[in-house]
Formats: C-alpha cells, sequence, structure tokens
C-alpha cells in the first residue's frame, strides 16, 4: 500500500492508513512519508504510536525532520527531541534556524541538553558531530562475570553493545572485546585476558568520512572515538557510517554532474530548489560557451580557407571532453576511497597521460580512415593528430585537477567534469586550428 496520494478529510481513508501504519515496517514509513506534502506527512505522522514515531522521525532526513517538528503541538516536539540519540539530535540541530534549536535545546533535560551541546562542539564534519557519547567501556581490570552485570544495569541506555571498547582507569582506550565473546566467557576471566589490544579508532576531530570509510574498509560494528590523550569519548556506530557515506557520496554525484546537492529527498524538493541546485554550472558552461566562440573567431580564416574542418569540431571537442571527465571520475573517486593520496600526484598522471595517449591512438585511428574516405587525407590527419594530443591532455587535466582541489581544501568533485569540460572545449579547438595550419598549411 502507498500512502500517496493522501486526503487529509476523509474517515476511512485515515483508518486504512492507521491500520497500515500499525503493521508496515519503520523504513516503508519512512520512505512513503518522504512523497507526502509537509501537510499530509505532518497527519500521518501523528498517526504513528509513540514508540513507532520516534524510530520512524530518525529515519527521516534532518530537513524532513525539522518540517514535522514545525506542524506539530509544542509538547509532542519536546518529547520527540527529548527521546533521540544525541548525534541525531545534534544533526537536526544543524538545520534548524538558530532561535527554533536555542529553543528546543532548552527544552530538554540537563543531562540531554550537556550531551547534545559536546557534539555541537566539535568542528562540522568531524567525527565528534556523528559518535554517541552514550557508550558503555568495559575495564580491563574487569572479570567477564562483572562486565556482563554492568551491561545488564547500564546497556539499555547505549548506542550499541555490540562492540564494546576496553579502557584503563584512566578512560583511555587499551583493547575491544566483542559482545559474543564475552557473552562466552568464563565469569572469572578478566577483561584484560578477553580483549584484543590490536584495535581500530579515530581522534573526535577526524574528518567524518575518513571514520565512516575505515569502519566500511574494517567490516566494524562500531569504531571508539577517542580525544588527544586517547581517551575515550564516544563510538561511531557502522549505520551512522553508513549514512555518512551515502550523503557524502550524493554529493559527489551531483557535483560531478554539474549540481549542487539537493539536500533533501528529491519528491520534497520544488521547482525552483531543483533549478537553484543547477544553475551556477549551467552558468559555467555558457560562459565556456563564449570563450569556445571566441576561439572559433579567432581562425575564422582558417575555417573560411577549409569549411570541411567545421564538421568535425563537435567530434573533436566531445571526444576529448569525455576523456577529460573520465579521468577526473576514476581520480575523484579513488581520492574519496583513499586508494590515492596527494603523493600519489606524479604516479597517477603519469598513468593517465598515458591512458589518454593510448586512447587517443586508438580513437585517431579508428576515425582517420572513414573521414579520409568522405574528404581528404589531410583533414583526416588533423583530426587523428588532434585526438592524439587532446586525449592526452584531457587525461593530463583530468587527473591533476581534482587533487589539485584536494590540496587547497576544495572538494575534488567540484573540479570535476563541469570544470574540466569548460577548459577542455576551448583547449581542443586550439589544438584542433593549430594542427590545422601544420598540417594542412592554410
Amino acid at each position: 500500500m502507498s500512502l500517496a496520494p493522501f486526503p487529509e478529510t476523509s474517515t476511512d481513508d485515515l483508518v486504512t492508513l492507521n491500520d497500515w501504519l500499525i503493521e508496515a515496517d519503520p523504513v516503508e514509513i519512512a520512505d512513503e512519508l518522504t512523497r507526502l506534502s509537509s501537510a499530509e506527512r505532518a497527519v500521518a505522522f501523528r498517526l504513528l504510536a509513540k514508540d513507532r514515531a520516534l524510530e520512524v522521525f530518525e529515519l527521516l532526513d534532518p530537513v524532513l525532520q525539522q518540517e514535522l517538528l514545525e506542524g506539530l503541538r509544542d509538547t509532542s516536539v519536546r518529547q520527540l527531541f527529548e527521546d533521540m540519540d544525541p548525534d541525531d539530535r545534534a544533526r537536526l540541530v544543524d538545520e534548524m534556524p538558530a532561535k527554533v534549536a536555542k529553543r528546543l535545546l532548552a527544552g530538554l533535560s540537563p543531562r540531554e541538553r550537556a550531551l547534545t551541546a559536546t557534539l555541537l562542539g566539535y568542528p562540522e564534519n568531524s567525527a565528534g558531530r556523528v559518535m554517541s557519547p552514550e557508550v558503555v567501556n568495559l575495564k580491563s581490570s574487569q572479570t567477564a562475570g562483572a562486565a556482563l552485570e554492568r551491561l545488564r544495569r547500564i546497556g539499555a541506555s547505549a548506542e550499541t553493545i555490540y562492540a564494546l571498547p576496553v579502557t584503563d582507569e584512566a578512560r583511555r582506550l587499551v583493547g575491544a572485546l566483542g559482545l559474543r565473546d564475552l557473552v562466552l566467557a568464563d565469569p572469572s576471566t578478566s577483561i584484560g585476558e578477553l580483549m584484543d589490544t590490536e584495535v581500530y579508532s579515530a581522534r573526535v576531530d577526524q574528518d567524518q568520512e575518513e571514520v565512516a570509510r575505515l569502519i566500511q574498509e574494517a567490516d566494524l560494528l562500531a569504531l571508539p572515538i577517542v580525544d588527544t590523550e586517547n581517551r575515550l569519548v564516544g563510538i561511531v556506530t557502522v549505520d551512522d557510517a553508513m549514512e555518512v557515506l551515502e550523503q557524502e557520496e550524493t554529493e559527489d554525484v551531483a557535483r560531478i554532474s554539474g549540481a549542487e546537492p539537493l539536500g533533501r529527498p528529491y519528491l520534497t524538493t520544488s521547482i525552483p530548489q531543483l533549478a537553484k541546485s543547477r544553475i551556477i554550472w549551467l552558468l559555467v558552461f555558457l560562459a565556456a560557451g563564449a570563450v569556445t566562440v571566441n576561439v572559433l573567431a579567432i581562425f575564422e580564416a582558417t575555417l573560411a580557407t577549409a569549411v570541411t574542418l567545421a564538421f568535425f569540431v563537435p567530434l573533436v571537442i566531445g571526444t576529448a571532453g569525455n576523456t577529460g571527465a573520465q579521468s577526473a571520475t576514476t581520480v575523484t573517486r579513488a581520492l574519496a576511497v583513499g586508494e590515492v593520496r596527494m603523493a600519489d600526484l606524479l604516479p597517477v598522471v603519469g598513468r593517465e597521460s598515458s591512458a589518454g595517449l593510448f586512447l587517443g591512438i586508438v580513437l585517431g585511428a579508428v576515425a582517420f580512415v572513414p573521414i579520409m574516405i568522405f574528404t581528404e587525407p589531410g583533414i583526416a590527419a588533423v583530426v587523428s593528430l588532434t585526438l592524439i594530443i587532446a586525449c592526452t591532455l584531457a587525461s593530463i587535466v583530468g587527473s591533476s585537477l581534482p587533487l589539485a582541489a584536494k590540496r587547497i581544501g576544495v572538494d575534488p568533485a567540484v573540479m570535476s567534469v563541469p570544470l574540466i569540460t569548460a577548459l577542455i572545449d576551448a583547449a581542443g579547438l586550439i589544438i584542433y586550428f593549430l594542427m590545422a595550419k601544420v598540417v594542412l598549411g592554410i
């Protein structure tokens, strides 16, 4: 059953909807809520039982969470905000107007307000912003039996108990232990004997994407987060890591395609918002087109002497632009997943330029014969030589720009396909007409 379209006034439909909300999975409910208008979403959400409402609420994007809070009564808002996990609450506060956030934070219990304030004190996009400070740590001096008893007593308030950090008396991280190993251990065995001392951890100020990648690559359920003195301050769970990766990859895909991230589900985005996310790079393309026109004007005499050259302009600049885009996308992705670092600049550019040269030779050879048949050998030679040089140059530019962006602290995706296409179009034309002058003598 789908919630949309959702009539607000029909009693029969509300009864049917209520029955569906009782039976449906929270993930499915959250997905369907994103397809409704703000008013319909608020009505459907009010029908959820209290425990299910919180579960569904935490599955929604922060922008939709904010809209829902605006449509609920103050008492409902305060309770929902109070019951959220601190890391989810901090993420929501980041999306709120400052006055609304201040009012909601003031209504929290002292403990929850302190936990949230701690997370908000860390830099944006850092591990501290996505970690949960509600973590159960075991002491290395404890026995397995004592640790299990402690888990039964306070485990319900923790983010997770499946991966358990182990600390010394000063709360410094010394190891980790899985719940399975703890449950199966002899109750009299010390945690120090059971724990794994080769434990992954991350600094609280480390970039959240790096932390999420580590959790993914090391197949971790959770990652302990420590401060500058290696003291345990929180934990990042695998579900939060997957959310970070989804957000980062969504941003990269949007920017590689020449748009800004929407920041909200597609079906809840207005037409003006869609247009706004795309207009900036379209203006860049427009400016690049103006540069291309100027290049054509400069070589107007060359075109007048050999009009046939004009037929192959789209082929040359299109092929070079696509080659550069492929190189940029490959390198940007390799940077994102940690396969390439700044120290790899020369090897990366070397590999990509060699690949570009190889591609240019192949494409030039494939294009030569049909162009020669339909025009003349000189024109075919111009196009083929241009493809070789332009594809090589495009690969060099496409591989070096994302690395240069990383060096200066700019998202590599911003510097990839749109900018490279703009640069290569003009450069490809210049190479094309210079080759025509050399080969054809015009």
